[in-house]
C-alpha cells in the first residue's frame, strides 16, 4: 500500500489478501451449508465474517498513513472523496453487474421460489450501482439483505461512510479526543454484542434496524482504531522486523478466522470481541513492522491487489453455487458431498477477480486518476 511518503506496508497488503480468501471460504462453507449436507468432520471457517472487521481496522490505518499529512498540503474534501471513489467504485459496479446477471441466471426468483419482475431487478441494480441499500420492496432474494444482488456490499456501504466520517471529522480530532472516541466505541460495541440475544457482532448485512445498528457500531469502532494506530505508529516509528513475518501473520489470521464456533454463547461473544479489540490491532501493528523483498514482496503485493476485487465479485458465484447444490433449502440428490461445485466456485471466483483486477479495475483507476489530475 502506497502512502504520501512512499512507505509501503507490503505484509499488510498480503494479509488483506489472506483475509479475503478466508471470507470466501466462510461464505462457501458456512453461509451456504444449510443448502447441502456435509460429510464429517464439517469444515466451517466459522469466524471468517470477522474478516470484515480486520478490513475496517486496516482501512483506518491505511487512510491515516496515506492521507493525514496531505490535508495540510492542500488536499480538499472534494479531492479526497474523488480518490476514494476512484479506488472503490469501479469494483462496486463490476460486483453489482455480476450479481444482477447471476440473479437472472438463477431464474429471477426469491429463495422461496417467488418470481421477481424485471422492473424490480432493474431498480435493485440501479440502487446498488450507487451503493444505496435496497428497501424491503426491492429485496429481490427475500433474505432481508440490504444489497440482495451482492450481499457483502453492505460492508462497502459502511466503508464509504467511514471514509466520509474521516474526511469530515475524524481527521480533525486530536490524539486525545480520538482516544476518547475509540474508548466510547469499544464500550458501545461490547455492550451491543453482549446484550443481543444471539450474541456477537455478526451484524450489518441485513436491512433490519438492529442489524444496521450492529454494522454501524463495528465501523465506528474499527476505523477510528485504525486511524489512532496509524498516528501512534508514525510517532513511535518502531524498528522494522525481518524474518517470516508474513507467514506468521497469515497463520495467525487463518487460525483466528477459521476457529470453529464456540458452543457457549457468552464464550463465543467474548472470542469475537477479543479478536476485534485486541488481537486484530496487535496483528496489524506487528505486520506493519515487517519487511519483505524479492519474490516474497511480489507475492504479498499481488495478494493485496487481488483482495478487494475478490471481495467485491465473489458472492454472485456463491449465489450460483447455492442454487446449484440446493433448492428451497433442501439438498439436491447426489450433492451430499458437493466438493466439485465448491472447488469450481472457488476457482472461478479467483479467476474472475484476477481478470477484473488486471483488465478492468487497475487500468480504469489509472485512467481516472490521470484525468482527475488534469
Amino acid at each position: 500500500m502506497q502512502t504520501e511518503n512512499r512507505v509501503r506496508y507490503d505484509i499488510l497488503d498480503g494479509l488483506r489478501g489472506v483475509a479475503a480468501l478466508m471470507v470466501l471460504l466462510y461464505h462457501l462453507f458456512n453461509d451456504a451449508k444449510s443448502f447441502y449436507v456435509w460429510p464429517t468432520p464439517v469444515l466451517e471457517f466459522y469466524h471468517g465474517f470477522l474478516g470484515v472487521d480486520f478490513f475496517f481496522i486496516l482501512s483506518g490505518f491505511v487512510m491515516g498513513y496515506a492521507y493525514d499529512r496531505q490535508w495540510s498540503d492542500g488536499m480538499t474534501l472534494g479531492s479526497f472523496i474523488r480518490r476514494r471513489l476512484i479506488r472503490l467504485h469501479p469494483m462496486v459496479v463490476m460486483g453489482v453487474l455480476l450479481g444482477a446477471v447471476a440473479f437472472l441466471v438463477q431464474g429471477s426468483a426469491k429463495w422461496d421460489g417467488t418470481e421477481v419482475g424485471i422492473q424490480a431487478v432493474m431498480l435493485a441494480t440501479l440502487l446498488a450501482l450507487f451503493l444505496i441499500p435496497a428497501p424491503t420492496s426491492l429485496d429481490v432474494r427475500g433474505n432481508t439483505e440490504s444489497f440482495p444482488l451482492n450481499g457483502p456490499h453492505w460492508s462497502l456501504f459502511f466503508e464509504y461512510i467511514g471514509s466520509l466520517l474521516y474526511g469530515l471529522m475524524l481527521r480533525r480530532l486530536s490524539d486525545r479526543w480520538l482516544r476518547v472516541w475509540v474508548a466510547a466505541s469499544i464500550c458501545s460495541l461490547a455492550a451491543f454484542a453482549l446484550l443481543m440475544d444471539d450474541g456477537g457482532v455478526a451484524y450489518g448485512w441485513s436491512s433490519e434496524p438492529t442489524n444496521i445498528l450492529g454494522g454501524a457500531l463495528r465501523m465506528l469502532y474499527a476505523y477510528p482504531m485504525g486511524l489512532l494506530m496509524a498516528r501512534v505508529f508514525r510517532q513511535r516509528n518502531p524498528k522494522p522486523l525481518r524474518g517470516h513475518i508474513f507467514m506468521l501473520g497469515s497463520l495467525a489470521l487463518v487460525v483466528l478466522l477459521g476457529m470453529p464456533s464456540l458452543i457457549d454463547k457468552d464464550a463465543e461473544t467474548m472470542y469475537q470481541l477479543v479478536c476485534l479489540l485486541s488481537l486484530f490491532p496487535a496483528l496489524i501493528w506487528f505486520a506493519a513492522r515487517g519487511t519483505v523483498t524479492g519474490w516474497r514482496q511480489q507475492t504479498v503485493s499481488f495478494l493485496g491487489r487481488l483482495s478487494y476485487p475478490l471481495y467485491a465479485v465473489h458472492f454472485p458465484f456463491v449465489y450460483l453455487f447455492i442454487a446449484w447444490v440446493g433448492r428451497d433449502g433442501h439438498p439436491y440428490e447426489g450433492y451430499s458431498q458437493p466438493w466439485l461445485p465448491l472447488l469450481l466456485t472457488f476457482v472461478v471466483s479467483l479467476v474472475v477477480a484476477a481478470l477484473s483486477m488486471l483488465l478492468y479495475d487497475e487500468p480504469l483507476r489509472r485512467r481516472l486518476s490521470k484525468s482527475s489530475r488534469k
